[in-house]
């Protein structure tokens, strides 16, 4: 999976639609292999992230859990400790 696609299931406040967009456009890229289409792929390739986005969010918004939403202000403190101590 691309480092770069963060978990968006239970979080307070909840995953935008930006955030959403922005884990299919890399999901879109790295199955692609194209970091910008050129003009021939680009139509379909913004429509496989409009199709994968849009299943995203009904994916986030359907799932079901019994733990307490995750702080992003916490989440994020702890990624950057994380790296901080792998990277340096």
């Amino acid at each position: 999976m691309c480092r770069n696609i963060r978990p968006l299931f239970n979080f307070e406040p909840p995953a935008t639609d930006d955030e959403i967009r922005a884990a299919a456009l890399q999901f879109v890229r790295k199955v692609s292999g194209f970091n910008k289409p050129s003009q021939a792929n680009a139509l379909v390739f913004e429509g496989a992230v409009e199709a994968i986005a849009e299943v995203a969010r009904r994916l986030v918004d359907e799932l079901v859990t019994a733990q307490p939403p995750k702080d992003r202000a916490v989440e994020a403190a702890r990624r950057r400790a994380l790296n901080a101590k792998r990277f340096g």
